[in-house]
């Protein structure tokens, strides 16, 4: 029996048990601390389903690997190319490829299409972003999931969370929240009012911590008097909620051992940075975080205090807007950018105009089709590897438990690139391997991060410890401006238009992003007046598509829900970076609905 690690991008980050004369026959690592003796159906089914890429191709044409190989060298000697690489926690060996462009004087890119914004808000209040862990949100007695859908994006919390009381925020009537002992339907990009109205609301009835405030935030009084800027009454109707609720929840949680599960929809917006730092203030006002069963947990710094072997200081580009178009050669690894990225009839405009577009991976996609030169990966069963996560502490050697005869690992294509350049070759795997270890804890089967803390932030916040929370004293936001956003244009008098909806785009439970089930339908309230099963149109100033209504009375009737799975979703979705952490921002736009 071999132990090893899922290298899905998913927070649980569980182990498994293998027997390698019964793979791909799977088993939970029953020791592993968010397995809890389940795995899911992406890793049991869908993983195994999904057709491979086997053979490597050039021009449409199926070659050697050493010919395939030779050919990507040969295009890498151009003056501009870049490295276009997936986002999330695969395995640190997926980053081994900086090293080849560090060498030939590529560039690589910066920002995140997933957390950038989040992550710059809780930069800007805590000074340093480190992980909640799952056996302190299990010591809490009040559990606010914001805007997470637990059973789609981490199922493995929820036993943590059996027997409290649960509260959830969120435009969407999630499973969770139809089990909650209060839901509080919210309309979408208003989370930052939600923070800001309940600090105030704690300040008026006196539930703030007034110990944990003068020791660890000494400005709180110009924290109220910034929750004071903001009108109650308009704030509410833009929420869409009532008062008495907002009221409901404060009692919930003030005096209680509460922690935050926080999803990255909230901060799918140019603003994003300011919902996690009012989220965070709000806590800090209660006096919810360095004690036991409290704090906010969103995607935390997952490489703290690791020294990584895989940086480089190579030139960078935005992966959330990123100019295809400058580089005469692109190397896409892990990644579907033609689809997962925003605004993506752009992108694959400017992907077709590239000299050499080199798709590295393993399966068949929208970027693979657009790709001159493509070389099958091995995926996490078949290679050594190092899993870390952004939701606990535990650090999981990847070992190989199944070989194929096709398909190259990421050390390996760099060593084989490197070598065809005439370029000093890398390290032994083992040696990089080795380096990540040995900076940890062994842990019971696995090891235990540097960073790890049994309770984040006890003595205080910044990088040592020693520094106070910078509670939220501002705000910017263009976005009721909707012209900025939605450009204006002609009509047919016959056209059908039927007003201007928020967009939500969250994962879907039957895929990672762009990988495994694909969908083709959009969620709407039946108020709206069109039919289940009717193919309409959906438009925004970035592009159109067409989808299939599916109704849901747990919608509201101001907001449509394309699952981030969906064929074209991110034709209608904004290239706009983020004001603070450089993040993508799919849902800072509004859609048009119309029957074809």
């Amino acid at each position: 029996m071999i132990k090893t690690a899922c290298g899905l991008d998913c927070p649980d980050a569980c182990g498994i048990v293998v027997d390698p004369n019964h793979f791909p026959k799977l088993a939970a690592d029953l020791a592993h601390p968010t397995s809890n003796g389940a795995l899911c159906a992406l890793l049991n089914k869908h993983l195994f389903e999904e057709p491979r890429i086997t053979k490597p191709r050039v021009h449409g044409k199926e070659v050697s690997m050493h010919e395939a190989l030779d050919a990507v060298a040969q295009s890498l000697k151009v003056e501009q190319k870049l490295l276009w690489r997936g986002s999330g926690n695969f395995g640190v060996m997926q980053e081994v490829t900086n090293l080849l462009f560090d060498a030939i004087k590529g560039s690589l890119t910066h920002g995140s299409l997933c957390d950038g914004a989040g992550d710059a808000g809780i930069l800007e209040g805590r000074g340093i972003n480190r992980i909640l862990p799952p056996e302190e949100i299990a010591q809490a007695e009040v559990v606010v999931v914001w805007g997470k859908n637990l059973t789609v994006t981490a199922s493995h919390l929820l036993p943590y969370i059996e027997g409290k009381k649960i509260i959830v925020i969120d435009p969407i009537e999630t499973a969770i929240a139809r089990q909650a002992d209060l839901f509080v339907q919210i309309t979408p990009r208003t989370d930052f009012f939600v923070a800001i109205m309940l600090a105030r609301f704690a300040f008026m009835g006196d539930h703030e911590d007034l110990e944990f405030l003068e020791e660890y935030a000494s400005d709180a009084e110009d924290f109220y008097d910034f929750t004071r800027e903001f009108r109650i009454r308009p704030i509410l109707e833009y929420i869409g909620v009532e008062l008495h609720m907002l009221g409901d929840l404060l009692e919930m949680i003030a005096g209680k051992k509460t922690v935050y599960l926080v999803g990255n929809g909230v901060q799918k917006y140019s603003t994003g940075h300011h919902v996690l730092h009012a989220i965070d203030s709000l806590a800090v006002t209660l006096g919810h975080f360095g004690k036991s069963g409290c704090g906010v947990a969103f995607l935390g710094n997952s490489k703290l205090d690791l020294n990584n072997p895989f940086e480089v200081k190579t030139p960078t580009v935005s992966k959330v807007a990123t100019p295809f178009e400058q580089f005469e050669t692109v190397l896409v690894q892990g990644g579907n950018p033609a689809e997962s990225m925003p605004n993506s009839n752009r992108v694959r405009n400017e992907l077709k105009k590239t000299q050499t577009l080199i798709y590295f991976g393993l399966y068949e996609n929208e970027t693979s089709a657009l790709a001159d030169i493509i070389i099958p990966a091995k995926n996490f069963f078949e290679k050594e590897d190092i899993r870390l996560s952004y939701a606990h502490h535990y650090i999981m050697p990847m070992r190989k438990v199944h070989d194929v005869d096709f398909g190259i690992t990421e050390y390996d294509f760099t060593n084989e690139i490197l070598k065809r350049l005439e370029l000093p070759m890398l390290q032994a795997e083992s040696y990089y391997l080795e380096y990540f270890l040995d900076q940890c804890e062994k842990f019971d089967s696995c090891y235990r991060s540097p960073a790890h803390q049994a309770i984040p932030y006890q003595e205080g916040f910044g990088e040592d410890g020693d520094e106070e929370f910078n509670l939220i004293e501002e705000y910017h936001d263009d976005f009721i401006n909707l012209k900025k956003y939605t450009r204006a244009r002609r009509r047919s008098k016959k056209e059908r238009i039927i007003s201007d909806y928020w967009l939500v785009t969250p994962k879907s439970a039957k895929s990672l992003n762009t990988q495994f089930k694909r969908d083709n339908q959009i969620v709407l309230h039946p108020s709206l007046g069109f039919k289940e099963g009717e193919c309409i149109e959906v438009s925004s100033s970035y592009g159109s598509i067409k989808l299939y209504v599916k109704h849901s009375d747990r919608m509201r009737n101001d907001t449509v829900l394309i699952p981030a799975n969906t064929h074209g979703v991110n034709q209608l979705t904004p290239d706009i970076i983020s004001e603070e952490g450089e993040g993508a921002t799919y849902q800072e736009v509004k859609v048009r609905l119309k029957s074809i």
